[in-house]
């Protein structure tokens, strides 16, 4: 296992004991994380969402595999189980993810997965009837930035 797939590993194996700290300390300060819902973190904002992430994801479950990486870029799968706070529904999430390293740290980040599954499990009716448009595709995304946004300003001193 080469440097970079070790990193990746590290990444995820802090986040399955929910240690926002570990998964932290693989990210370059400047860090570029995008998904389907947070679309553009850069920096402390994108460590903000882990740590928020592992704080509220009391019966988060993580499985990873399929590492792999150069010495610039690298990818796995991940899959996440847990209950969505906003319904009480539990999602099965199943995520693609890329990287780009440099300096011994991921520079960027980006999950890829579907939008309109997840809402669907984690929506119930109105994500299966109109969570492929959109709608409530932004207003998912909305309302996870808010809670951002809310959960950071509960943590500034």
């Amino acid at each position: 296992m080469n440097v970079n797939e070790q990193l990746i590993h590290t990444f995820y194996s802090a986040f399955q004991k929910r240690d926002a700290a570990g998964m932290l300390a693989c990210y370059d300060p400047q860090v570029q994380f995008s998904d389907p819902v947070f679309t553009d973190l850069k920096g402390a904002r994108a460590g903000a969402m882990w740590t928020m992430l592992c704080e509220r994801g009391k019966d988060l479950k993580i499985e990873f595999r399929d590492v792999r990486a150069d010495d610039r870029a690298g990818s796995a799968h991940w899959d996440a189980w847990y209950t969505f706070t906003g319904t009480g529904r539990k999602v099965h999430n199943s995520i693609d993810a890329s990287f780009e390293f440099s300096g011994g740290r991921i520079v960027r980040h980006t999950d890829r997965f579907d939008l309109h599954r997840w809402s669907r499990q984690a929506l119930g009716l109105p994500g299966l009837l109109l969570g492929w448009t959109p709608l409530l595709q932004n207003k998912i995304r909305a309302m996870a930035a808010k809670n951002l946004d809310d959960y950071t300003a509960k943590k500034s001193p």
